[in-house]
C-alpha cells in the first residue's frame, strides 16, 4: 500500500474513531503513531510518540495558552458577565431589540476574553435569557441570541483558539489576532443587523424597552473599564510593540487577577478554584495539541496533503467550487466536534491545498475559525445549542435551532465576503506591519 493510501486510510479511521465517541486527543496520537508504524516502522512511532510530548513540553509558545484560559476564567469567577451585560444594554437602549442587540456585543465582549463559545453561551444563558423573557421577548429568538452570539468572541482577539492554529501553522499569533479583529467586529455587526430586520419583519418578537436615562447609561457603561483594560493589554500591547503574545498573555492574567481581588468580585476560594479550573482546561488542550502534532506529523509524512492539492489543481475546479466543498465538511463536522478538535484534525490535511489556491495561511486560519464556530450552532448535535437547553430547560432544542436560523445569515455573509475580498482579514495585519 502506497504512503498516500495509508495517509486516507488514517484520516477515514479517525473520522470513524471520532465518531465512535473515543476521545480525540487519543484517536489523533493512536491514527498518528499506527500510521508512522505502517509507513515508517514500529520504532519510528515509538520514538514519535516519546519525543512530540517532550518537545512541546518545552516550547515556550505553548506558555500562552494557559495564560489566557486563566485570564478568562478570573473574568468569569469575577462575574464580568453580568457587567458586560449592563453596559451593552445601556449602548442599545432604547431601540427595539435593544436586549437582543445587547447579548450580541456582550457575547462578542466576554467570550473574546472568556475564549471559549461554550463558556461564553452558558454564561450569557444565565444572565441574558431571563431578562429578555421577562420583556416579553420571543424565547426561541432570545435563547437563538445567546447560542449564535456565543460563537462571535472566540473570533476576536485573543482567541485561543487562534493560537492553537499559529502553532499548528507556524504563523505569527500577533499577525491572526490582527486578522481576525475587523471580520469579527464585522459579524457582530451582522449580528445586530439580522436583530434590526427582526425587528421590522416581527415586532412582536422583539419589544422595544423604554431607553434609559444618560445618567444611568454613564453608569452601566463604566462597568466596561474592566474589559477595554484586558482587552489593551493582551490584544493592542502586542500591536503596540510592548509585549510579546505570552508577555501579553502574562500581563493581562495577572491584572485580571488583581482586578478580581481589588473589587472583591472573588476571594481566597473562588481563585483556588479559578487555579484548578484552569489547569484542567489546560491539561485537555494540551493532550489534544500532542495528539494533534503527532497526528499532523503523520500526514505530512504521507504527502496527502500535496497529492489532494495536486488533484485539486488539475481536476479543473474551481475556487468557488472547492471552497463549498470545504465550508460543507466544516459544517457536518461542527455537527459532532468542537471548534478546537476540528482545527487540529483539518488543518494539516487542508492547509497545502489553500496555499496551492493561493490563499494566505493567515487567512485561512480567520476562514477556519468561523466555519468551526458556525458548526457550534448548526442542526443536529449543535453543542452551543444544547448548552443554551442545559440553562434553559424551559425550551425545546427545536425552538433553540429556529432561533438560531435567521443569525445563520449572517454568518454566511462573512463567510462570502472573506471569500470574496480576502483583505477583509488581510488589511489590517498589513497596515500594522505584521
Amino acid at each position: 500500500m502506497s504512503a498516500q493510501a495509508i495517509g486516507l486510510a488514517g484520516v477515514v479511521l479517525l473520522v470513524a474513531l471520532v465518531f465512535a465517541r473515543i476521545p480525540v486527543a487519543i484517536a489523533l496520537a493512536l491514527v498518528g503513531a499506527l500510521g508512522y508504524a505502517a509507513i515508517d516502522g514500529a520504532h519510528t512511532a515509538l520514538t514519535v510518540l516519546g519525543k512530540v510530548p517532550f518537545e512541546l513540553a518545552q516550547a515556550y509558545s505553548l506558555s500562552v495558552l494557559p495564560l489566557f484560559i486563566m485570564m478568562g476564567v478570573v473574568a468569569s469567577k469575577a462575574n464580568m458577565s453580568n457587567e458586560l451585560f449592563r453596559a451593552a444594554n445601556a449602548v442599545f437602549s432604547g431601540f427595539r431589540g435593544a436586549l437582543a442587540s445587547a447579548t450580541i456585543g456582550a457575547c462578542a465582549a466576554f467570550g473574546c476574553i472568556s475564549g471559549s463559545s461554550l463558556a461564553t453561551a452558558a454564561t450569557m444563558a444565565r444572565v441574558a435569557v431571563p431578562e429578555m423573557t421577562r420583556h416579553g421577548y420571543h424565547l426561541p429568538i432570545a435563547a437563538g441570541a445567546v447560542a449564535s452570539g456565543g460563537t462571535l468572541g472566540i473570533l476576536i482577539p485573543p482567541s485561543v483558539i487562534l493560537v492553537i492554529y499559529a502553532l499548528i501553522a507556524e504563523e505569527s499569533i500577533g499577525r491572526l489576532f490582527a486578522a481576525a479583529l475587523v471580520p469579527g467586529i464585522l459579524l457582530a455587526a451582522l449580528h445586530v443587523l439580522v436583530i434590526v430586520v427582526l425587528g421590522r419583519v416581527r415586532p412582536d418578537w422583539l419589544p422595544k424597552v423604554p431607553a434609559m436615562p444618560l445618567a444611568e447609561r454613564l453608569r452601566a457603561g463604566i462597568g466596561m473599564w474592566k474589559l477595554l483594560l484586558l482587552f489593551f493589554l493582551a490584544v493592542f500591547g502586542i500591536y503596540l510593540g510592548w509585549f510579546s503574545p505570552t508577555e501579553a498573555a502574562a500581563v493581562a492574567s495577572f491584572a485580571a487577577i488583581v482586578i478580581a481581588f481589588a473589587t472583591r468580585a472573588i476571594g481566597v476560594r473562588q481563585f483556588l478554584d479559578a487555579l484548578l479550573e484552569t489547569v484542567y482546561t489546560s491539561a485537555m488542550l494540551f493532550f489534544i495539541v500532542i495528539g494533534a502534532f503527532i497526528f499532523s506529523r503523520f500526514v505530512v509524512l504521507t504527502q496527502l496533503p500535496a497529492e489532494i492539492a495536486g488533484w485539486a489543481q488539475g481536476s479543473g475546479l474551481g475556487v468557488v467550487p472547492i471552497m463549498i466543498v470545504i465550508v460543507a465538511l466544516y459544517v457536518v463536522l461542527g455537527m459532532f466536534l468542537e471548534s478546537v478538535s476540528m482545527v487540529l484534525i483539518t488543518v494539516p490535511v487542508l492547509l497545502p491545498l489553500m496555499h496551492a489556491l493561493g490563499f494566505d495561511a493567515v487567512w485561512f486560519g480567520i476562514f477556519v475559525t468561523v466555519l468551526a464556530e458556525v458548526g457550534l450552532i448548526t442542526p443536529p448535535v449543535g453543542l452551543n445549542v444544547f448548552v443554551i437547553r442545559s440553562q434553559v430547560p424551559d425550551i425545546s432544542l427545536g425552538a433553540v435551532f429556529r432561533g438560531v436560523v435567521p443569525f445563520l445569515a449572517a454568518d454566511a455573509v462573512l463567510v462570502a465576503l472573506l471569500v470574496g475580498a480576502p483583505a477583509i482579514a488581510l488589511w489590517l495585519p498589513a497596515r500594522l506591519g505584521l
